[in-house]
């Protein structure tokens, strides 16, 4: 009788970002669907070449696919459909409006969350989402501080971005978000990307490059 070994969690993640990155491919699609932009076939092969690189970069293994990776998938499909209203419906809206009512949104789905995780008994509550408060120093203050400066920047960001710009074009380049993760991971922990993850970068940058050209 074989023995089952526990299945890292990173792998889980792998497979769930690689869900959730089908976003630009989505946000491509709608478009074309829902209000009617002309994708060329530069704009879709930038779209595939992407998501290419985020699987040369995550390299999630099929096993690794269960119900779970749903979520994310569905994630993707109303962050694209959120992009679409943006476009659509928001675009005379202030960004700051948009970028407020989105960190509200925040605020108030992981109140509820924190809420329930409260209720849970706590032989369950392991691990770092259930796991009990702990005491913050000034070093996870200031990290909380740079990091809701950071969502802030890029929730304007990306208001404006989806508010003036081809949703298809700016979906290409949410791509680059994996590839900067790569970035960071050699800056602030020294990690060295191997020749599949770097040719996974290259094509990420290319995605980049040709939805620019469409």
């Amino acid at each position: 009788m074989g023995v089952l070994l526990p299945v890292p969690a990173e792998a889980f993640l792998s497979a769930a970002a690689a869900a959730y990155y089908t976003l630009p491919i989505f946000i491509t699609l709608f478009s074309a669907v829902f209000i009617g932009d002309r994708i060329s076939k530069t704009g879709w092969f930038a779209v595939v070449l992407g998501f290419l690189g985020v699987l040369l970069i995550l390299r999630p293994k099929a096993a690794d696919f269960n119900a779970y990776a749903l979520l994310p998938l569905i994630s993707a499909m109303l962050y694209a459909g959120a992009m679409i209203v943006t476009r659509t419906r928001c675009r005379d809206e202030h960004p700051l409006s948009l970028s407020l009512a989105l960190n509200i949104g925040f605020i108030i789905v992981g109140g509820f969350a924190a809420a329930m995780i409260l209720l849970l008994p706590i032989e369950l509550r392991q691990g770092f989402l259930l796991s009990p408060w702990t005491p913050m120093g000034k070093a996870e203050w200031i990290s909380m501080g740079l990091l809701a400066a950071a969502i802030l920047v890029g929730s304007i960001g990306a208001a404006i971005a989806y508010q003036n710009g081809p949703p298809a074009m700016i979906g290409a380049f949410d791509f680059a978000y994996v590839g900067f993760a790569v970035i960071w991971g050699i800056v602030f922990f020294n990690e060295t990307p191997d020749v599949i993850a770097s040719s996974g970068m290259i094509m990420i940058v290319g995605a980049g490059v040709l939805s620019l050209r469409q």
